[in-house]
């Protein structure tokens, strides 16, 4: 019987499967074992839906149609039962999830030559914060979307916890460790007794001593940053004319969000924003949006801030050209203003890490090891914000993107 695990990450997304207590994720595009959670939806509908770096390779080669990205943060949110237009119909977003998950069975399938009925799925800690019956809804969800992407029997696990399983292969002594998994959309914390010996037992749920999370991730940065610096460029901020209003921020938040951008592109927005142009005391900035919106640039804005906070992650400052919007436009950001714009979410992970010790009933000192994982976990400002919930814990772990994948594929092991 063939154990299957499927880790759906805001970013980026992984499927393994187990045959014989041996696990191995699945080739998913051009050899690799990692996929941009990515869709693009061509307007001839004739074509095919293209997926992870294709996608994208296909929106940024100024292929007419739609591209979805951060599909996973729909998921407990009231967009999830919304429709949008792809390839001249309308679509609900449960279905685009639900292609997606399916390309992905369909590869894991292709790569065990056989059909795979069970999945152990990741979810967050936490889909929505304090709102428990939206968390089980959004669960519920992705349930129903798995069922109908073909899969007969579900089952899901934290993704820190899985992350915990990968981990625990490597560890030699016992030991208390916080793991800490900063995805693209969601930030995720468990405390978990691991050990040589520890692995080898079929029942753990004794070991895993806390849980905690938030609705916050990479995708969230990436928000943040382009609010701070390059929706100014567009108009954000500026004042109107007439009674000294300053310009509607609505617009602004949907293009500075991957979930929301297909939702600016509208008629109405354009001819709200050409009738903004005319009474906008810095009109040359509002022409930017209204050519933003026009074009369908939104993605490639988006695309630019992400590519800008990872570069932020190693340099002190990093350019974000924006030539593809106006000839010769740029625009630097330092490590100082996104460390800056992502403050307030930089402290909520540092409290919720803190809080997630603190209801393992113990106090930071007892962490022997912080297990960083999740691609958001490169940032500095995050890694020394988990650090100082347990200063005195060892850092390891070098921000695996594929941690979460293996652990749940090995988890599905054990139910094979």
């Amino acid at each position: 019987m063939i154990g299957c695990g499927l880790d759906f990450g805001t970013s980026n997304s992984a499927i393994g499967i187990t045959r014989g207590g041996h696990v191995e994720l699945a080739p998913v595009e051009d050899g690799r074992t990692l996929l941009p959670s990515a869709v693009f939806f061509d307007d001839d509908a004739s074509l095919p839906v293209q997926f992870g770096d294709a996608a994208i390779a296909a929106y940024v080669g100024q292929a007419e149609g739609r591209l979805m990205r951060a599909l996973k943060s729909l998921l407990g949110s009231s967009l999830i039962e919304e429709e949008t237009r792809l390839a001249g119909r309308k679509m609900p977003l449960t279905r685009v999830v639900e292609i997606f998950v399916r390309h992905l069975k369909r590869k894991a399938e292709e790569f065990a030559g056989a059909q795979i009925a069970d999945v152990v799925m990741g979810r967050p800690v936490r889909f929505v914060d304090g709102d428990d019956a939206a968390d089980a809804a959004a669960q519920a969800a992705l349930e129903a979307i798995a069922k109908k992407a073909g899969f007969r029997n579900v089952a899901f696990a934290f993704e820190p916890i899985a992350a915990a399983y990968h981990y625990e292969r490597t560890v030699t002594r016992e030991a208390i460790a916080l793991i800490a998994d900063i995805g693209g959309g969601t930030s995720d914390f468990s405390v978990v007794r691991v050990g040589p010996q520890r692995r080898l037992r079929a029942e753990r749920a004794q070991d895993v001593l806390a849980t905690g999370g938030v609705h916050i991730g990479g995708t969230d940065f990436d928000t943040s940053l382009s609010l701070a610096r390059l929706m100014p460029l567009l108009g954000h901020g500026t004042r109107l004319v007439e009674k000294n209003l300053s310009m509607p921020n609505a617009l602004y938040f949907e293009l500075a969000a991957w979930a929301t951008i297909n939702f600016a592109y509208t008629r109405k927005n354009e001819r709200e924003i050409a009738e903004l142009v005319a009474i906008a005391a810095e009109p040359a900035k509002v022409e930017r949006l209204l050519n933003v919106v026009r074009h369908r640039l939104g993605h490639r804005l988006a695309a630019a801030v992400e590519t800008t906070k990872m570069e932020l992650s190693a340099a002190a400052r990093a350019a974000l050209p924006l030539e593809f919007l106006e000839k010769d436009l740029s625009l630097e950001a330092s490590r100082a203003d996104f460390e800056g714009a992502i403050a307030g979410q930089i402290d909520r992970l540092q409290e919720t890490a803190s809080t997630c010790i603190a209801a393992a009933g113990l106090k930071p000192a007892a962490i022997d090891t912080i297990l960083l994982t999740g691609g958001s976990s490169r940032v500095p400002a995050v890694r020394a914000a988990i650090a100082r919930a347990a200063p005195a814990a060892k850092l390891a772990g070098s921000s695996d993107l594929l941690s979460v994948a293996l652990g749940l594929t090995q988890m599905a092991g054990l139910r094979t």
